[in-house]
């Protein structure tokens, strides 16, 4: 398995996957109890920190918020847009903002989804067990939020309205100790990653200095065959226009793929030479994807890897993809899986199973922590434009890398004033 960096071959590298790994389960299940926490490690010997204040905020990302809460209008039952409408609640387009305030005036903001719903979890639920709680232990938190809502939360809309109060909480953690959040997990050995670009001209981004591209095709077992010629031209193009170098992905967004058509769909694109291919089936279709590997993947034939997990929530759900080896390329979303703390129980259970972890938007400033720290991680992936709110979260790009930030906590440039100047009302 392809690896930025051997952690086990030098004391460096070892040590720092130890301090990465401090607080983690041995087996990525939450515990009540926990072992160190490494948030409130970083802050030992400080006095008492408390929570004062807890809110949350649907915010205006991009033209993906434009009318998100309008009433589609479809031109017959077999509409295809039928197939992709997400409504008012669908990850990117509804992004929430939690702010969280200490009693020593320290702001927390994390990044999280579920639109108006979320912000009513936060409000109406994970508030009561936040307000009064020192924020530092982080973990500890998590694993209360998250037992609270067992009968009705566990994934979706309350996955996302957690990973906004833990990444807050996180934030928190970073600013009060001085320290940024990767340096919270141990820092890594080296201060940048490789970045690749998802979308937008490729020739373009060459010129900027990216070696690596994917490319969002859209398709799935309904689209219409010109389409399907059109998609598999676009990805043998975009080799050509690459050439032999660097990494090219491709990801189906399918909600309705199969088996059968995703490896009529591989074998088509071959001559590509494709590191991995994203969401041929839906997230749910686990057994879908153990078949996946087999027949495309390293299990089989190797002709790329098989990846997912962008939808998936959670170290419990992680667990499930992880020992039945349904991916081989795993894709958590820091402001989706239940924030900063699932990412470490995931990168835990990843790096345990000799996968790969390449994080959904490893780019923004929420994702670039653990793109950072997990050995595996060879790729971040680059984070959309198109608000001041997007740019304020951000990491600094140079010649196709993604630098380490510097400020405290996330380093993210957002503040209240900002937030509220986004905010998205219904």
């Amino acid at each position: 398995m392809p690896s930025r960096r051997n952690f086990m071959a030098d004391s460096a590298g070892a040590a720092a996957l130890a301090a990465a790994a401090a607080g983690a389960r041995t087996t990525g299940a939450a515990s009540p109890h926990g072992a160190a926490n490494a948030a409130t490690n970083a802050n030992a010997g400080s006095p008492r920190i408390t929570i004062r204040e807890v809110t949350a905020h649907h915010v205006y990302i991009n033209e993906r918020s434009e009318g998100l809460y309008a009433a589609p209008e479809f031109t017959s039952d077999t509409d295809p847009r039928r197939w992709h409408y997400g409504g008012p609640f669908e990850q990117l387009p509804s992004a929430v903002i939690a702010i969280i305030k200490t009693d020593q005036g320290v702001t927390g903001f994390g990044m999280g989804a579920g639109g108006g719903a979320a912000v009513e979890i936060i409000h109406g639920h994970l508030r009561h067990l936040l307000m009064g709680a020192n924020p530092l232990q982080v973990e500890r938190l998590w694993d209360q939020l998250y037992s609270s809502a067992l009968f009705y939360g566990r994934r979706g809309v309350f996955a996302m309205a957690l990973s906004a109060v833990d990444n807050a909480l996180w934030d928190i953690a970073g600013k009060h100790a001085g320290k940024t959040v990767h340096q919270l997990l141990g820092g890594s050995v080296e201060d940048r990653i490789e970045l690749y670009q998802t979308g937008g001209d490729i020739a373009a981004g060459r010129a900027q200095g990216i070696r690596n591209f994917k490319l969002g095709l859209f398709i799935g077992p309904q689209t219409s065959p010109a389409h399907m010629e059109a998609a598999i031209a676009s990805v043998l193009r975009a080799r050509e226009t690459m050439g032999p170098a660097g990494n090219l992905m491709t990801d189906c967004v399918s909600r309705t793929g199969t088996v059968e058509w995703a490896v009529r769909f591989a074998e088509r694109v071959r001559d590509a030479r494709l590191y991995f291919m994203e969401e041929l089936l839906s997230p749910d279709d686990v057994f879908g994807y153990v078949e996946l590997v087999r027949r495309i993947g390293g299990a089989g034939p190797g002709w790329t890897r098989v990846a997912h997990g962008e939808h998936e929530y959670t170290h419990h759900g992680f667990k499930v993809l992880t020992r039945l080896a349904a991916a081989e390329v795993l894709q958590p979303d820091i402001t989706w899986c239940g924030g900063l703390t699932a990412a470490r129980r995931i990168a835990h259970l990843v790096e345990a199973a000799g996968l790969e972890l390449i994080p959904h938007r490893g780019g923004s400033l929420w994702g670039l922590p653990i793109a950072l720290t997990a050995p595996s991680c060879t790729m971040a992936e680059s984070f959309p434009a198109g608000s001041a709110l997007l740019d304020a979260m951000r990491p600094r790009v140079q010649n196709g890398l993604c630098l380490a930030p510097t400020g405290a906590g996330f380093g993210t440039a957002l503040t209240e004033e900002m937030v509220l100047e986004h905010r998205l009302e219904r």
